[in-house]
């Protein structure tokens, strides 16, 4: 058995411990030092990596197909999956960052009891991917209401669809209210414990997985997981936490009294996946932009794609393999373009005393 997220999960332990002592004596490191740190960090690892893709030369048209290429007029041409313009790269591009088009279609092999493979669709694993990415980008766009100020009205109604179900609980003349319940937060948690669950289950899914698999894992699930405590179970002072964060993006930072330690332990999780991410598989958010296989035309049969860097190089044309060994190939019996000129006849005696 993989035990890879045995170390991951421990190492995100100890993480949240190392948060909830820290902030005990310093918080001003992790409220005000370790932020600034983290986001500083994730922008130069961001620039640094994309920089370096952007210089990375690709010569030749290679994109990933999955249908016919643009050939002769009566022959189909699949416009998406392969395609020769720009438009048709900017559907496939929308289609596979927006829906992961490529991710529906991926198929699973397995072996039947009969002694046959049979390939069925990951549809669980599409949906618990798109769900995990929504969700992400819902909570994360939901948060800048911590940082403005005032906060926009297309916040306030995302915020207002993402809150749509509020739960009263009544008993007899007393209400007990919770708050309103963010889907976003509890879809998240749930997305990340799946794509857990599948790694640690399918077998050849275990097989291939690192301990850099699960660690962002249960980083993510930890960062959803202390949000869901503060917003539900442990009541977190958000006028402070807005205090605090309206000063780090002002630049005039302090700690408010009144911060509980949970709050730390969220905040510290979230700094170590920015100074994370760039150095990591989540990179392939901005790395499928820049992605040949995907940003690429299918064109080679309409334009040549010469290596622009090939230097020039001195050949041994045939004709002039062939006149170097006219002579030992027609000894040889090889066919040759030109035969040799025959030798001049050798002169008789009478003509030499001429």
């Amino acid at each position: 058995m993989n035990q890879f997220y045995l170390s991951s999960l421990l190492a995100v332990f100890v993480l949240a411990l190392i948060a909830w002592v820290g902030s005990l004596g310093l918080p001003w490191l992790f409220g005000i030092v370790l932020p600034y740190l983290a986001v500083l960090l994730f922008i130069v690892g961001v620039v640094r990596r994309i920089m370096g893709w952007s210089r990375s030369a690709v010569p030749f048209a290679i994109p990933t197909t999955g249908g016919q290429q643009k050939s002769m007029p009566w022959i189909q041409q699949a416009k998406i999956d392969n395609p020769s313009t720009t438009i048709g790269v900017v559907a496939r591009m929308a289609l596979e960052i927006l829906t992961f088009r490529s991710l529906f279609r991926n198929t699973r092999m397995k072996m039947t009891g009969e002694g046959r493979f049979s390939y069925s669709l990951e549809v669980f694993l599409w949906v618990g991917a798109l769900a995990f990415h929504y969700a992400f980008l819902t909570t994360l766009v939901r948060h800048l209401r911590f940082f403005l100020e005032p906060v926009p009205w297309c916040i306030q109604m995302l915020e207002m669809l993402d809150g749509f179900m509020k739960i009263e609980v009544l008993y007899n003349p007393i209400q007990f209210g919770l708050p309103g319940v963010y889907l976003s937060g509890l879809v998240l948690f749930a997305a990340v414990a799946f794509l857990f669950l599948r790694r640690l289950f399918v077998a050849n899914v275990r097989y291939i997985s690192l301990a850099s698999d699960y660690f962002p894992l249960f980083l993510i699930m930890g960062i959803a997981f202390t949000g869901i405590l503060m917003r539900y179970f442990i009541k977190a002072d958000v006028a402070a936490i807005k205090e605090l964060t309206m000063g780090l993006v002002t630049f005039t930072p302090s700690i408010p009294a009144g911060i509980s330690p949970l709050f730390y332990i969220h905040l510290f999780l979230v700094s170590v996946l920015l100074v994370y991410f760039p150095n990591s598989k989540l990179m392939h958010m901005g790395g499928v932009f820049l992605s040949p296989t995907r940003n690429m035309r299918g064109n080679t049969r309409e334009v040549r794609h010469v290596n622009p860097w090939n230097y020039p190089v001195k050949v041994h044309t045939y004709a002039a393999y062939e006149d170097e060994f006219r002579e030992k190939m027609v000894e040889a019996g090889l066919p040759v373009e030109k035969m040799p000129e025959p030798a001049p006849a050798a002169a008789t005696e009478e003509e030499e005393k001429e």
